[in-house]
């Protein structure tokens, strides 16, 4: 109840191109939300029956999905842009997710969205000055880092009971997600990189640190990161588990970001 945007303010654009940029960016960021919104409503219907806690945590889940894209589709407005189709790329990622029908793969997938969607928020908020963008970028990286722990905890509670071939299959679509997912960060500096300034290299970087370090301190889910591509990406396989991105995978991460003022924190540098 807190959250208000302050919109009083007009923001001072660099240029065309910046502006431009930022549409793009936050437009990407409104499709997220809309996705995980209606696939947390699914599940929630879906687990009602035999896990009401459970059902009532992805509910809530989803509403504040709901809830960000409330404010994104008005800050859309304040900076001059509209909700667009989304690209061939991005179109692309949520038609195959929008068919996943078992719980285990939905809960997976939206958990690497939530991990690059984190990561770029984080990211972003570092070096974006502009005072009027700042408050909505905070509130992204607050909550979708809070996001991350918690649908790492959801798919434990998904994959309980799953056979061997169901777990299989699982650990490869994490593997084919993981580099689509990182070869996705050159798609978004085409549109986004004049506003947030990230790199393509430094982004891909990122992206395979923090979807390598996801499952680094749950080994008994068997979820191990291509690492050819972390070593093409100068990324140390062997660091993950007691990196950074790993703690912020964490169960006791999810507990702390409780108070969410705390997850913003290492973010403004």
């Amino acid at each position: 109840d807190d959250d208000v945007l302050d919109l009083s303010t007009p923001v001072d654009w660099a240029s065309a191109a910046e502006r431009q940029a930022a549409v793009a960016f936050f437009n990407a960021a409104f499709r997220a939300e809309e996705s995980g919104l209606r696939q947390a409503h699914e599940l929630a219907s879906e687990v009602e029956a035999r896990d009401p806690e459970l059902a009532e945590a992805l509910r809530l889940y989803g509403d504040e999905e709901g809830w960000h894209r409330e404010l994104l589709t008005e800050f859309m407005a304040f900076i001059g842009g509209e909700i667009r189709p989304m690209g061939r790329v991005t179109r692309t990622f949520y038609g195959l997710y929008g068919r996943a029908k078992r719980m285990e793969t939905i809960v997976l997938v939206n958990l690497m969205f939530e991990t690059i969607g984190s990561t770029t928020y984080r990211m972003a908020l570092g070096r974006v000055r502009h005072e009027a963008i700042r408050p909505m970028l905070r509130i992204l990286t607050r909550d979708e880092s809070f996001h991350v722990p918690l649908n790492v905890h959801f798919l434990k509670l998904a994959m309980r009971d799953r056979s061997a071939f169901d777990r299989a299959r699982l650990r490869a679509l994490y593997k084919l997600c993981f580099v689509a997912l990182v070869a996705s960060a050159y798609a978004s500096r085409r549109r986004a990189k004049a506003f947030d300034g990230i790199e393509f290299r430094e982004l891909a970087r990122a992206y395979a640190e923090h979807l390598g370090a996801l499952f680094e301190r749950e080994p008994e889910l068997g979820f191990e990161p291509p690492r050819w591509l972390l070593r093409l990406l100068d990324v140390d396989p062997t660091t993950l588990a007691g990196s950074e991105a790993a703690e912020r995978a964490s169960i006791e991460e999810a507990e702390r970001s409780v108070d969410r003022a705390a997850t913003v924190v290492g973010a403004l540098g």
